[in-house]
């Protein structure tokens, strides 16, 4: 039988894997254009980073390790975000689309500052 805390690494690293799936359908149907074009590659690439850095971060030498991995699958969460709020303030894509997309990286990105906050010791 899985631990708990193995089930929650397994349900992070599928949820990350199937966010990036979404978000590569979701910029290969983005109209063209110059603009869209630039934050679509910047957005496959933070949303994409979300999950090899989960991945990354389970092959980690050490706690410290495994928790900067963690930082950085973070950073890139909020990244998307940032990607996500600009393609929709822009019009460039519709805002109930991009709004799921946009709950998830917000859920991802609390479940992996809560991971960062028990690994220090701070929750």
């Amino acid at each position: 039988m899985q631990s708990y805390n193995s089930k929650i690494k397994i349900d992070i690293k599928t949820r990350a894997y199937r966010y990036a799936l979404r978000i590569t359908q979701f910029v290969d149907n983005l109209q063209k254009g110059m603009s869209t074009e630039i934050i679509a590659r910047q957005l496959l690439k933070s949303a994409t980073s979300i999950g090899a850095n989960i991945i990354e971060a389970q092959a980690a030498s050490s706690r410290r390790d495994f928790t900067n991995f963690l930082n950085y699958a973070l950073k890139s969460a909020n990244e998307t975000r940032f990607w996500l709020g600009l393609l929709r303030d822009t019009k460039k894509s519709p805002a109930e689309v991009v709004g799921s997309l946009l709950e998830e990286s917000k859920e991802l990105a609390n479940i992996l500052a809560a991971s960062i906050l028990t690994l220090k010791g701070k929750r």
